[in-house]
């Protein structure tokens, strides 16, 4: 046997060993799928094959690389230089390149990037003298791309009935123009982007018969990675590339096919073996990355996809722990929850920060595991995004705040006195700082005299605007807490309708973060210190410790050891020792949009497969009973996907409770729960429960009354503070805030949120 097959197991040696005809290799999460592609290459290689006769296509230039220097290992040669091995645009770019001429283009043509492309739509949008608002570049691009991916150029796109309805009903009915501009103008500066690489590489093997003919003939053997993640253009591509031998060899895991949203589908590996006659069919099913008990609820969970190819992952690894599955009262909990564990398995099992992934459905969901791994002093990384509090909308909306609790503060001020647009251009700002510099004044005291700086007019008015809408904002900061100020700024600003406006995938997920801004605010306000007790809750307050969280996102940058935060989509192809699959709720995870289609929701528990085989050792699944979504306080249901658990699969130590001290329905009693299994957490609890300075023993006949019953005047009875007296009311029906003066000297005057101390009416 050949050395390069030692090491292969029964049905990876098979995959490697076939040479001619159609091979689908379905591998299963963690069955070594890269050895057996690379493997593969080398063996047909060994085998006669011409290295300039192999094309493997893979999704990211990191896996093209590793390919190709995994096939010089096996070969000890410099032939697998020549191999045609890259991702889909960088390989078809090379072939544009050499037929350019064939479609107009030169041969040294310009690829757009993303915001060259958006740069050249937003001139388009001008100069048709359409809303730039409206027709947001971000959106006109996204829609655009979307028809090159499925292969519907400009033309056909406005004769396109359905299409043509859909823009309408957006009420957005020039798309079809912009995006015939948009492609003229492109080939008129001899520009291509991203996705006129696949669209004119199909147009280039339709249109002209003899480098069809050419291309066919040249790659004999065609290989694809991640073929469950291709779309209808890269599909139809490869289709007429290896129509004339049919040396096709596609690897991928239909179970890990999320990437619907950016074109791919499903049935491409799905329908492979109906496309080609005699199809061979290689599962790898063993794994060697995670514990048996972990893959059982993979299978479990993936086998309720009716639209699948069945299999069955298996290792020879350990048994190992079964999935804790954590519920919590609060998103915040689970935040905090999440770092106390990671803390104390860092302790107990001597693992590092790398060792730990979060994982998230979307990421607005960062916030309250950033934070709580910030108190806990653990460095984490974010991935797939910036910090929470570093993305530009998050950033807009703190602007405002700032200024209004610190008007002078003049970078701030910049960022926000056009945004969201109301008519202040740039020559105006700039003018402004400049009088302001030369008469050692503010930027902002400047603003209250347009005039005196020589504005008139549109300009003048906007600022004065400008000007009186901030000082409202002010005068509510001398009655409002932090929410409700924010609140009104959200309103009153347009800035939370801009980002609602925006329907694009970006759009809505800027949207979700300003909105989990506001429910952190709210909840802010509304949450009590550990004994119901209201601290200050004023903007101000809640700006400094937002500043005191910030401040160390640039800690850390150099340390790779650090707890990993993504989304699961971006988590794809990576794997960790532990990992955290958070918020298993109903609407969350699976996503609300993706709940009366069978199809949208058989992608969303592909994503949580993709999820659970991400964890080697470990796998932690956790859900809240209660997210602030939009200000409110929504209660939720648990995932369906949890259901789909065996119980003989799940560790429910960690069900019953909130992550709150001194509660013993909370934190601390789910701790007592399992002391024995994580030790280090009883001395966090018993940390958080340390007395106060005069602890009350209740009466013997300690009864707590209905907070409804409360009223002014009545002399009460606190289980810790003591007895004391009601001086005022304040609050809804549910939400009643009772100002109390205690005896003890010790305790003094507090404000009780009703709800969440039980008091005894004395008389």
């Amino acid at each position: 046997m050949q050395d390069y097959l030692e090491g292969l197991n029964e049905q990876q040696r098979v995959a490697v060993e076939h040479i001619d005809g159609p091979l689908m290799i379905v591998a299963g999460a963690g069955s070594g799928k890269t050895k057996v592609l690379t493997t593969r290459i080398a063996h047909l290689m060994k085998n006669g094959v011409d290295a300039f006769n192999i094309l493997a296509l893979t999704f990211t230039n990191k896996a093209a690389k590793e390919m190709k220097e995994r096939v010089e290992r096996i070969l000890g040669n410099s032939e697998a230089r020549n191999l045609y091995i890259g991702t889909f645009h960088s390989v078809f770019a090379r072939i544009l390149r050499a037929e350019a001429n064939k479609l107009g283009y030169p041969n040294n043509f310009t690829i757009y990037d993303t915001d060259d492309a958006k740069g050249v739509i937003k001139s388009i949008v001008n100069e048709m003298n359409l809303d730039d608002k409206h027709y947001k570049p971000a959106y006109v691009y996204n829609r655009i791309s979307a028809a090159k991916n499925s292969l519907i150029g400009p033309v056909a796109y406005k004769q396109d009935s359905f299409i043509q309805q859909e823009d309408a009903r957006s009420n957005r009915p020039l798309l079809g123009d912009i995006y015939q501009s948009y492609a003229k103008r492109c080939f008129r500066n001899g520009a291509m982007d991203f996705d006129d690489l696949l669209f004119n590489m199909y147009i280039l093997l339709t249109q002209f018969p003899d480098v069809l003919a050419k291309y066919q003939h040249r790659f004999q053997y065609i290989l694809i990675d991640e073929y469950q993640d291709t779309n209808v253009a890269q599909y139809q591509i490869i289709k007429l590339l290896g129509a004339v031998h049919e040396n096709i060899c596609v690897v991928g895991d239909d179970a890990q096919s999320i990437y619907s949203f950016r074109g791919a589908t499903v049935q491409n590996i799905l329908q492979f073996q109906d496309d080609y006659d005699d199809v061979k069919v290689v599962k790898l099913e063993q794994n060697y990355r995670s514990t048996q008990s972990i893959l059982n609820v993979a299978n479990n969970i993936i086998s309720n996809n009716k639209n699948q190819i069945p299999k069955s992952l298996w290792t020879d690894n350990l048994e190992g722990e079964k999935i804790i599955l954590v519920r919590t009262l609060t998103d915040n909990d689970e935040g905090r929850f999440v770092a106390d564990a990671i803390k104390d398995m860092k302790l107990r099992n001597h693992y590092h920060n790398k060792d730990f992934a979060i994982l998230y459905r979307t990421n607005a969901q960062s916030r309250s595991f950033e934070e709580s791994l910030r108190r806990m002093n653990i460095p984490y990384k974010l991935y797939g995004g910036v910090s929470f509090y570093q993305r530009k909308e998050v950033k807009d909306f703190l602007a405002y705040l700032r200024v209004i609790v610190n008007p002078n503060d003049e970078e701030n001020l910049k960022r926000i006195i056009n945004y969201p647009v109301r008519g202040i251009g740039k020559t105006s700002i700039e003018r402004v700082l400049v009088i302001a510099n030369q008469n050692d004044k503010t930027f902002w005291e400047m603003l209250h005299y347009p005039d005196g700086v020589g504005l008139k007019g549109a300009a003048a008015s906007a600022i004065e605007q400008f000007v009186t809408m901030i000082k409202s904002f002010q005068v509510m900061l001398q009655k409002q807490n932090a929410y409700e100020v924010a609140f009104a700024v959200g309103k009153h600003t347009g800035l939370v309708q801009e980002l609602y406006n925006d329907k694009s995938v970006e759009g809505l997920a800027r949207y979700e973060n300003v909105q989990e801004l506001l429910n952190s605010i709210k909840e802010f306000t509304e949450t009590p210190d550990e004994e119901g007790e209201l601290r200050d809750k004023t903007l101000g307050s809640y700006l400094q410790q937002i500043t005191l969280l910030t401040d160390a996102d640039n800690e850390n940058e150099e340390d790779q050891d650090t707890v990993k935060l993504m989304t699961i989509h971006a988590a794809k192809g990576l794997e960790f020792p532990c990992v955290f699959s958070v918020g298993l709720e109903e609407n969350l995870f699976p996503n609300s949009m993706s709940l009366y289609d069978r199809a949208d929701l058989e992608e969303e528990r592909r994503l949580f497969y993709v999820a659970v085989t991400r964890a080697k050792e470990r796998l932690w699944v956790t859900y809240a009973n209660s997210r602030y979504r939009f200000g409110n306080l929504v209660q939720n249901e648990p995932s369906r996907f949890i259901d789909e658990i065996p119980e003989s699969h799940l560790d429910r130590t960690f069900t019953g409770g909130a992550h709150k001290a001194n509660n013993t329905g909370g934190f601390s009693g789910m701790l007592n729960q399992s002391f024995d299994r994580m030790p280090s957490l009883k001395k966090l609890a018993d940390k958080l429960q340390k007395p106060a300075a005069a602890v009350h023993t209740p009466s013997a006949d300690f009864k707590a009354n209905d907070p409804m019953e409360m009223e002014i005047g009545m002399e009460i009875e606190h289980q810790k503070f003591g007895f004391g007296t009601i001086t005022a009311l304040e609050g809804g029906a549910n939400n009643r805030i009772a100002t109390i003066t205690f005896k003890d000297s010790g305790h003094g005057q507090k404000k009780i949120m009703l709800n969440y101390a039980k008091l005894r009416i004395v008389r």
